[in-house]
């Protein structure tokens, strides 16, 4: 089985955020009402999922199966009948891990069971409170639950053979009004063994920036990649390696011509990306009168990404708030980010 390499050293931890209290005291479980809501620390996510393509890039539903290997790593991806969960279900379960690092952290006991308000998940995540929301919640909480997922990543020191779904359980829970309008109360989850055991075993649990919700799905990839596996604040890697970590889906040359309009706008937080594209090899000659003309084929490429610490405190609450209240959301409930290179 294949474990994931130990953490890297770059970047270092952010401050967390500090603790809401009520009167000056830290509210507890029963002033929740036995909700694990309301997160106060910031989101963070579990490295391996970082590190490796686990979920679909499209914005609609992906309805193929995903594969990744390379080198030890082995991931198969399989779609349920709604497709396979996107990175902006995703967001859920950043939401559900940063609940667990929060409650492991205060020293709390933790179970894989999680109860929680929509209101709250998309306060976090920066999406508005539409109806529509909470339809789209619905959807991804059935894709999380479809979605069938087999790795030999290790977790928590065990491996496991066969296929696992992100939640082995979702549930939407509703009161009614005096009108017999349903009221969404809350949100009950059961996660994984695999990602459970990770994050209870393993603590490699790394903090994301918090403009990352109002990044497109490949600006997403790129950062959680350079956030798990930037070395020394420093990685190189040749564009087609790139391509599968992200889990492009579309052929090279699109992810090329992405790569470019990314690197150009500087979009991803905390860090530098730079676009290498060598000099193309001249075409083929001709070798013969009857010969078939080759064009010139593409050149090498490679991307350097760097950690900025310098810039990475640049943007103050106050650019962040205008990012929130300036209509910033998220796809999964009704967000218009960028769409650069994406699937059809």
């Amino acid at each position: 089985m294949t474990q994931v390499p130990a953490k890297p050293s770059a970047p270092p931890a952010r401050t967390p955020a500090p603790v809401r209290k009520r009167d000056g005291k830290p509210l507890s479980q029963r002033d929740l009402f036995q909700l694990d809501s309301p997160l106060y620390g910031e989101i963070r996510g579990e490295r391996s999922l970082m590190a490796f393509p686990f979920f679909a890039l499209s914005k609609n539903a992906w309805m193929k199966p995903l594969s990744y290997e390379h080198a030890t790593v082995s991931i198969e991806v399989r779609p349920s009948a709604n497709g396979v969960a996107t990175i902006y279900d995703k967001e859920i379960v950043l939401y559900i891990a940063s609940l667990m690092a929060a409650k492991l952290e205060a020293g709390e006991d933790v179970a894989q069971d999680f109860v929680f308000t929509a209101h709250d998940l998309f306060s976090v995540t920066g999406s508005n409170h539409s109806a529509r929301s909470y339809q789209r919640l619905s959807e991804a909480l059935e894709r999380l639950q479809g979605t069938q997922i087999k790795t030999n990543i290790e977790a928590g020191g065990e491996g496991e053979e066969g296929f696992f779904s992100w939640l082995s359980e979702a549930r939407l829970h509703y009161s009614k009004t005096k009108t017999g309008e349903r009221r969404l109360k809350a949100v009950k989850v059961r996660l994984c063994d695999w990602l459970f055991r990770a994050i209870l075993r393993d603590r490699q649990v790394l903090n994301y920036a918090a403009t990352y919700f109002q990044l497109g799905p490949i600006e997403r990839r790129i950062y959680e990649v350079a956030r798990s596996t930037c070395e020394d604040g420093r990685m190189e890697i040749d564009l087609a390696t790139f391509r599968l970590q992200i889990g492009y889906q579309n052929p090279l040359s699109n992810f090329r011509a992405a790569m470019r309009g990314i690197a150009g706008t500087d979009a991803i937080p905390d860090y530098a990306i730079e676009l290498i594209e060598d000099e193309a090899p001249a075409p083929a000659a001709d070798v013969g009168e009857g010969a078939q003309r080759r064009g010139r084929r593409a050149a090498p490429a490679r991307v350097v990404i760097n950690y900025r610490p310098e810039q990475a405190s640049e943007a103050t609450d106050e650019d962040v708030s205008g990012l929130i209240d300036g209509g910033a959301e998220s796809p999964a409930t009704g967000a218009h980010e960028s769409t650069r290179g994406l699937p059809e």
